[in-house]
């Protein structure tokens, strides 16, 4: 199996996820699975196929995080002898070349990767592009709007 790339935060993050499913959410649709069943015939209870499905959701994510967390690869940017380039995990402060706007992302694993908050997926283009140069270097990003130019302002290991 290959390993998933992970920072210290979004393993914490999916073994939060992971003790709520199993603590709270299976308990519950539990709980609502009997409550349904004692309504009487099942063939029409809509509550009950409801709470099944949710239960077979629940359970799927359960087994994904679990096989997730078992192949982590935990990754601290800060124990890399990176040099000043672009690591996983690392932040960088980028000036998009075109428009002059300032934006700052951090690379991250996929599961963790949420743009509004400035944390991207390792596996996006931006990701790609900017992996292993130095901050004053241009990454070339081709996004569906054409090449974008992006010049690494700074690189910071957090």
């Amino acid at each position: 199996m290959a390993t998933i790339p992970l920072t210290q935060r979004g393993a914490e993050k999916l073994k939060e996820e992971l003790h709520r499913l199993k603590t709270v959410e299976r308990h519950a649709v539990i709980q609502a699975i009997a409550e349904a069943r004692a309504q009487g015939d099942l063939s029409e209870n809509a509550e009950y196929e409801a709470a099944k499905d949710k239960q077979g959701f629940i359970e799927g994510r359960i087994l994904e995080i679990d096989s997730k967390l078992a192949a982590a690869q935990i990754i601290d940017p800060r124990s890399l002898d990176a040099e000043g380039r672009v690591v996983f995990g690392a932040t960088v402060d980028l000036e998009d070349e075109d428009s002059g706007a300032a934006v700052t992302y951090q690379i991250v694993g996929e599961d963790e990767a949420d743009l509004k908050e400035g944390r991207i997926s390792i596996s996006s283009p931006i990701a790609r592009a900017l992996i292993g140069k130095e901050a004053g270097a241009v990454a070339e990003v081709n996004a569906p709007g054409g090449i974008k130019s992006y010049e690494i302002i700074n690189v910071r290991y957090i």
